[in-house]
């Protein structure tokens, strides 16, 4: 390709733009928020200042596209992993169950959500042939059959620029007008799908201090059930010798800016040492809030009717209830599947990038249904239940009450949700076996 165009200079369109320049001349971003991101959260990423992880599989995607990128990030003030994996803690329903298990791939990368992507940007824009501009995406320019370029206004500008283009990544998040798009110049809108989750988080900096606590990492999930409200909670340590803490909730549970409030909800129903952070911890800053009413995904792979010169990325195609971690990590994969639909051979000018939507879908497919599955027994979401829900839930709450206390479930179940494994490996008759002995005898091997 002569030049591709990504729009949008978030995770998702940076690592896009990274794998693009081993396939074009020129890669050209377009990205509206020109802040600093070294300054912290951009405005066009509304939970930038919320908790984020990145998954073992999408450490293992950054360093394939960004090689030493971890340790560059422990250089420039990423916290170690400690010695003890013991000091992440997890707990479920009011019970410490099993630290996560060592899934192979290198220490944990725990940073913010800025720190992390300021890393990955000036790494995407030290290739030189990616360059970045800020602007204010405005549509697409088609011919017949393919998309031949995009349209946006310059920071400051009032009058569209035209960028041609051999091929077009929409990376323009949750907020993506290209079904829009599509439709204005006869195109089919991909499918839209959603599920009302209705997730109200909080969340705040504290300087970390042992003297207030010996807290790592953390994480706390109860599940909606008899005589319990859904809650999660988490604390991380990150860069500058900080914590970061979130407190959420679901539909009317919903937690606010007043510190007040904050503070009381980690006393009075999170585990001991979310409380003694909150009352007795420096607090930096206040209490940001952030709201989500839907996980959504878009189907390209379902259109009888696609323009060729055109793919989409990261939360532009699917986005997830953020408690589960899949979205960088999703993008991480999508870039993946990006390469591999390139490097598969030369492409008509005139084929849409079905191969590439086929082998998104299946990324889509798997986070769905680890966020999906679970987010449907929320008191205020009333399905579409998926064929064999029944079933499928007795046998998960099986499996996942086993892997509280047996570590070999554990570890097969942590692969599956951290996005290393696909949810089909939790079906293999070994794992269907020992699900089904130790959660119907409620013992555990160890």
């Amino acid at each position: 390709m002569r030049r591709a165009v990504v729009l949008g200079g978030s995770m998702a369109g940076l690592l896009a733009a990274r794998v693009l320049s081993d396939h074009a001349e020129e890669v050209l971003i377009i990205e509206r928020d020109p802040s600093d991101v070294d300054a912290g959260p951009r405005p066009g990423v509304p939970q930038g200042s919320q908790v984020h992880a990145l998954l073992p599989a999408g450490q293992v995607q950054l360093e394939r596209w960004f090689p030493g990128i971890a340790d560059e990030a422990l250089a420039l003030g990423a916290p170690p992993p400690p010695r003890d994996p013991g000091t992440a803690k997890v707990f479920v329903n009011g019970m410490l169950g099993l630290p996560p298990a060592a899934t192979g791939t290198g220490p944990a990368l725990i940073t913010t959500r800025p720190f992390l992507e300021a890393l990955v940007r000036r790494r995407t824009l030290a290739i030189d042939n990616i360059r970045m501009v800020y602007g204010r995406a405005e549509g697409l320019l088609f011919d017949e059959r393919r998309v031949n370029g995009a349209r946006y206004v310059p920071e400051g500008g009032t009058e569209p620029t035209v960028e041609a283009a051999d091929l077009v990544v929409d990376a323009m998040g949750r907020s993506s007008r290209l079904s829009d798009w599509l439709a204005e110049h006869g195109w089919p809108r991909p499918p839209l799908h959603r599920m009302p989750i209705k997730l109200n988080y909080a969340t705040a900096l504290f300087k970390r201090d042992e003297s207030v606590s010996d807290a790592w990492v953390a994480v706390f999930h109860t599940m909606a059930g008899k005589g319990r409200t859904a809650r999660i909670g988490g604390i991380n340590s990150v860069e500058g010798d900080r914590w970061i803490m979130l407190v959420a909730g679901y539909d009317g549970d919903r937690p606010s800016r007043d510190v007040a409030d904050f503070t009381a909800r980690c006393r009075e129903h999170y585990p001991q040492m979310f409380g003694d952070i909150a009352e007795h911890g420096e607090m930096l800053g206040g209490v940001v809030t952030y709201h989500q009413a839907d996980s959504r995904r878009r189907d390209f792979h379902k259109l009888d009717r696609l323009p060729a010169g055109l793919v989409a990325a990261g939360d532009a195609v699917a986005s997830f209830n953020p408690v589960y971690g899949q979205g960088m990590t999703s993008a991480t994969l999508h870039a993946s599947c990006l390469s591999k639909y390139l490097r598969s051979g030369p492409k008509p000018h005139d084929e849409p990038a079905r191969a590439y939507f086929d082998q998104v879908r299946v990324v889509v497919d798997a986070a769905w249904q680890i966020s999906t599955t679970a987010d449907i027994e929320l008191p205020h979401v009333d399905g579409p239940y998926p064929p064999g829900y029944k079933v499928t839930k007795w046998f998960g709450d099986l499996l996942f009450r086993a892997s509280l206390t047996d570590p070999v479930l554990n570890a097969r179940l942590g692969r599956v949700t951290t996005m290393l494994d696909h949810p089909a490996a939790l079906s293999r008759p070994g794992t269907l076996f020992r699900a089904l002995r130790l959660g119907l005898l409620g013992g555990s091997r160890r």
